[in-house]
């Protein structure tokens, strides 16, 4: 089993960001919907709105649901859920850049949700953020 890991600078240095070879859509599971939704969602989050779940593009076009895709980035790095910064320097560094990022923390790991349209040059800052820093 991998090592948690919780220090910030290690998390980060650690990262090796990896991409999913798919896309996905944030999506509102609606009542007619739900069972396909719910049954493909690689997450699903209940707000006092509804619920929304992150699907493949693939399977939300098969429903007729349009909205933006998004290249999944899965950071390898096993952070601790307690950890403190790393979100912040991911979230940071894309935003330096004008690329949107949407986070999700697992239990395992954190995964960075940027427009599909800008997916390498996402790739490219993360790699660059984790080699500049150096783990304490």
């Amino acid at each position: 089993m991998m090592e948690r890991v919780r220090d910030t600078a290690a998390m980060i240095a650690g990262m090796a960001p990896r991409l999913d070879p798919r896309t996905y859509r944030f999506v509102l599971v609606t009542p007619d919907a739900a069972p396909q939704l719910l049954g493909a969602a690689i997450a699903t989050f209940r707000e006092d709105e509804g619920v929304t779940a992150i699907v493949s593009a693939e399977a939300a076009a098969e429903l007729d649901m349009e909205g933006p895709d998004f290249a999944r980035i899965t950071l390898m790095v096993h952070s601790d859920l307690e950890g403190v910064g790393l979100t912040a320097a991911v979230a940071m560094a894309l935003a330096e850049t004008g690329i949107a990022c949407n986070m999700v923390a697992a239990f395992h790991h954190d995964h960075a949700f940027v427009p599909a349209d800008r997916t390498q040059e996402a790739l490219e800052v993360l790699k660059r953020l984790s080699e500049q820093v150096t783990p304490s």
